[in-house]
């Protein structure tokens, strides 16, 4: 029984990290979308900026996939060298 309690644990502790994880990627790609509007540049623009197809994008901003730990990197240091302040957002 013990095993069974501690078992529930886990697996509610991982369900509330992938929950975390992604609503932290929802808000990047959200902070994403932002960039790419008030610079007035097409999905195909910011691909090219960030050195990845113009699908992959297309498929982060319809939620059919997440960027990876590289591409995230690559958004992050896109977005911090555009000096991106949100009170409600910080970019680590």
């Amino acid at each position: 029984m013990r095993h069974l309690e501690e078992k529930n644990k886990i697996k509610n502790i991982e369900s509330r990290y992938i929950m975390l994880y992604n609503a932290l990627m929802d808000k990047l790609i959200e902070k994403l979308e932002i960039y790419r509007l008030e610079n007035r540049i097409s999905q195909k623009q910011l691909a090219d900026k960030l050195n990845v197809a113009f699908s992959t994008v297309n498929r982060w901003f319809n939620g059919k996939t997440i960027p990876n730990k590289i591409q995230q990197y690559h958004i992050k240091k896109l977005l911090r060298d555009y000096n991106f302040k949100d009170k409600h957002f910080e970019i680590t």
